[in-house]
């Protein structure tokens, strides 16, 4: 998902998104473990996401506070 993306989310959609890529993460990260993982780059795409997500939410707040 672009940043762009993100940014025409509300926060409630971006903190729920957040919720489920937490979940999924972990899910891989699983399944790495175990050996059942068969798309490793997926945890890297899944982790970047997190971030960009989380840097949006971080500027809204910024933003609020100025």
């Amino acid at each position: 998902m672009k940043a762009n993306e993100i940014r025409e989310l509300t926060t409630a959609e971006i903190e729920q998104k957040l919720k489920s890529l937490k979940e999924e993460l972990f899910n891989l990260r699983f399944q790495l473990a175990t050996g059942q993982l068969e798309n490793t780059a997926r945890i890297r795409e899944v982790r970047k996401t997190l971030a960009r997500m989380k840097t949006v939410v971080r500027q809204r707040e910024l933003s609020v506070n100025n």
